[in-house]
């Protein structure tokens, strides 16, 4: 006989499992923004001061550390403005670095003494603030560029516009190789402007000039930064400024319009999406992004030249947003580090330290595959669909590495092994073979969540409801 006095129990759900990253990114949502910005000022100011005081784990030995950092905020603007046009809008642009070279050129021709068009000597601009006032002009040339390629491109889809904004990247390239009596050719535009901050007795050029070393005895971080890492102080400032830009578009009406268009763009346009012309701003934006980035890049370096956009380049931006999470602009920025520093970090690492190491490394190496052979053979069948993956993707890890091990034992000279920091094109497509076996959204996907009034709906949801406990119990009193 059930006994009526007690009370039922509401059946108990399975407890979930959830990550790290899944962890952070919902305590960080549960934020309001200014308990979010209370947080993020100080990662900030500790980004700021890493260039002045590398962290041992981090440094870059033989390479200046805050150039490094300064070629990663570049990068860093890149792979944002590359993410609004793939990761947003879902456009497979393979020609970026052609808006690179774009922005860094109009600097170069606007301010470099071989070019006809300077215009620091006895023209329009100062050399003082030539740099300043190329920027805007940089960025507005880049955005057009963005508008004349795209107007008849984006009715293509898929593989047509790839192949078209490939073409556009490398056009760029050759035109800045041909026109000698513009660009120089092949030799290049030297002695480009840059910002002549700070300048006096002890920083003759300014603190952005390629001649400030830094003073690393001085704890004054004016004296102690570098040029490097002055590129990097205006680079993060600008990457700051792009992110609250990009950000209210994706919150606004346009952002929910490029979800649309990647997801379905068919569906999109029969929803009453005007398809073409928010392509077209992705396109756009996404383009005087990189004409910022291709400005920075010419003030730093002081001089271009063909050579240095080659498509390849687009290449490495490409693999610097897939690696992150397409779509994700945090996580994007996490694959431009990878992407700039992790060369600059192997530089030093050579693949064998002597010809004896290499033969046990190989030796090593071919043990691991006939190990996983064996396994894959007779056990294969019984073992776990992830377990199978991750014997596939050390296997392929295994070939590459007894491949690299066994030419650089061949070709071994003392001092003059095959270092890591050259092999970066082989190491980031590795990664790319990788993440598309096991995580093909990237190290940090993108969250599919309410793009308006998302916070609000939020913090709404997760409230603990209070729950009436009932101290009757059913039949008392009967």
């Amino acid at each position: 006989m059930t006994d009526l006095t007690k009370t039922p129990q509401a059946p108990v759900a399975p407890k979930q499992r959830h990550g790290v990253g899944d962890a952070i990114r919902t305590w960080w949502d549960g934020l309001s923004r200014p308990a979010q910005w209370a947080v993020g000022v100080p990662i900030i100011a500790l980004l700021a001061l890493m260039p002045l005081f590398p962290p041992p784990l981090l440094d870059t030995p033989g390479v200046s550390f805050g150039g490094v950092m300064a070629q990663f905020a570049m990068y860093a603007l890149i792979a944002i403005g590359l993410n609004v046009v793939v990761g947003q809008a879902g456009l497979l642009d393979l020609g970026y670095v052609g808006f690179y070279a774009v922005g860094a050129y109009t600097v170069g021709l606007l301010t470099s003494p071989n070019s006809p068009w300077n215009q620091t000597d006895g023209g329009w601009l100062d050399s003082g603030w030539a740099w300043v006032a190329c920027l805007p002009i940089a960025v507005a040339l880049t955005a057009l560029a963005g508008l004349i390629l795209g107007s008849p491109t984006l009715r293509l889809r898929g593989d047509y516009l790839a192949i078209v904004t490939l073409g556009f990247g490398e056009i760029v390239r050759l035109m800045a190789d041909n026109l000698s009596g513009l660009t120089n050719g092949s030799l290049g535009l030297s002695k480009i402007a840059y910002p002549e901050v700070g300048k006096s007795e002890s920083h003759p050029g300014g603190f952005f000039s390629p001649g400030n070393l830094g003073d690393s005895s001085s704890w004054n971080p004016f004296n102690r930064a570098s040029s490097g890492t002055w590129w990097f102080w205006l680079g993060m400032i600008l990457v700051i400024i792009v992110l609250l830009i990009i950000g209210n578009l994706e919150r606004s009406r346009v952002g929910r319009s490029w979800v649309a268009i990647r997801e379905d763009e068919d569906a999109a346009e029969i929803m009453g999406v005007p398809t073409f012309k928010f392509k077209l701003w992705a396109f756009v934006i996404g383009a005087s992004v990189g004409g910022l980035s291709g400005a920075m890049y010419a003030g730093q370096v002081t001089y271009v030249n063909p050579k240095q956009f080659d498509i390849i380049l687009s290449m490495l931006f490409l693999c610097a947003v897939v690696l992150g999470g397409s779509g994700n602009k945090l996580g994007v920025i996490v694959g431009a580090f990878l992407i700039a520093y992790l060369p600059m970090r192997l530089q030093s690492v050579q693949l064998v330290s002597n010809e004896s190491t290499g033969y046990l490394l190989l030796g090593l190496t071919v043990a691991v595959l006939i190990g996983l052979w064996l396994v894959w053979r007779w056990r294969g069948d019984q073992l776990a669909g992830w377990v199978r993956r991750v014997m596939v993707t050390v296997a392929i890890f295994a070939v590459i590495a007894g491949l690299l091990l066994f030419g650089s034992v061949l070709l071994f000279r003392p001092g003059g092994a095959q270092n890591l920091g050259d092999l970066k094109y082989l190491y980031f497509g590795i990664a790319l073979v990788v993440m598309m076996i096991l995580r093909p959204q990237g190290l940090f996907p993108v969250r599919q969540k309410l793009l308006a009034y998302g916070r609000q709906v939020y913090q709404a949801v997760s409230r603990t409801p209070v729950r009436k406990q009932t101290t009757e119990s059913i039949g008392a009193g009967q």
